[in-house]
């Protein structure tokens, strides 16, 4: 590769309260966890990514333990800078200080956030170094990234479950008329389980166990075609302290998410009631297009159709959908200007 390539490097930037995603050359470069553990004393970084996430509640008094974002903006620039650091580093084949220097980056951002946390988002990509910076909201990423027309003049909903936040829009001509950020996600079904397993069998589980169970025996509907096998838990009995093991059943699960799950399709129905009725009319006939990994959680589209009386749709990678939908707009900036973050006067 030339030396005046790296003048054109465009990289895509999904960052996500539980994972941040990269691409680079069109591909997804990184898929990481966005957790950091530094060295308390020194403040050192001893890993990122994953290397990091397997340290999770396994670490000593001296190493700590850092999520930089939460609710789908950055909580902790100093974690979150030297995070996206050293994922950026990972991606140059050449001198680090070169790559630093030269490239265009497009980040995903909530429909939610202020021109504050936008700010914050543009400042820590410049102290990276990054040539221009682009910001686009995450449903309308989601929506390009799973092949909807964002440009014509039609309205398309989408509901973006990631780990920190849900993102509810209802775009139409690349704009969103309506939507809302709903700080209830794949981070609070976790918290959901850890305090049902809890109160209902005295037991203390950490939040990678919990992980654990909401992928491999969640569910939001009491039944399903395909059931899951009762899952082995272990973790720490409130009672005796000692380690305890105990077995999980899938609607145990689907109790414990039963009351955050309701409030998102709460939020999905006061977003449906604030559209004209034009755009009601297209997105009865298109329906929701589903995004996020929280959206992989079982039978939760067919929970959402039954609440909204409308087909849901599940694309292929939903964890995937936002950082290739930036990737796309990086690509074709002209066709998509006005689909940007611009910036308020």
């Amino acid at each position: 590769m030339g030396f005046f390539n790296f003048l054109n490097e465009k990289i895509a930037v999904d960052l996500g309260t539980s994972n941040t995603l990269i691409t680079h050359k069109g591909k997804i470069a990184i898929d990481n966890p966005s957790i950091i553990t530094v060295n308390r004393i020194t403040g050192k970084i001893i890993a990122v990514g994953k290397e990091a996430g397997t340290m999770r509640g396994k670490i000593n008094k001296n190493i700590k333990t850092l999520h930089p974002f939460k609710n789908g903006v950055i909580s902790n620039f100093d974690a979150a800078e030297k995070m996206l650091k050293t994922f950026i580093k990972r991606l140059s084949t050449l001198n680090t200080s070169i790559f630093s220097t030269s490239y265009h980056m497009i980040i995903s951002i909530p429909c939610g956030s202020t021109e504050v946390e936008m700010r914050a988002v543009k400042e820590s990509a410049k102290r990276l170094n990054a040539k221009n910076i682009f910001l686009i909201h995450e449903p309308i990423a989601a929506a390009i990234g799973g092949g909807i027309d964002v440009l014509e003049p039609k309205g398309n909903m989408i509901v973006d479950i990631g780990g920190g936040t849900t993102e509810i829009a209802v775009i139409s001509m690349g704009r969103i008329i309506s939507g809302q950020s709903v700080k209830i996600a794949g981070n609070t079904f976790n918290e959901d389980i850890m305090n049902y397993v809890r109160e209902s069998h005295n037991l203390h589980i950490g939040e990678f166990m919990a992980e654990r169970v909401k992928i491999e025996i969640g569910s939001a509907i009491p039944q399903l075609k395909n059931p899951p096998q009762n899952m082995a838990v272990e973790g720490r009995d409130l009672l005796t302290g000692k380690p305890k093991q105990i077995y999980l059943s899938f609607k145990e699960i689907e109790r414990s998410l039963d009351k955050s799950i309701s409030q998102i399709e709460n939020a999905i129905m006061d977003t449906l009631s604030e559209i004209p009725p034009e755009i009601s009319a297209d997105i009865y006939n298109s329906g929701i297009y589903l995004t996020g990994g929280g959206s992989m959680l079982r039978g939760l589209d067919d929970r959402l159709s039954h609440a909204t009386e409308l087909p849901v749709h599940l694309g292929d990678q939903p964890l995937k959908t936002v950082v290739k939908g930036s990737e796309i707009v990086l690509q074709n900036l002209d066709r998509y200007t006005n689909v940007l973050v611009e910036k308020r006067r």
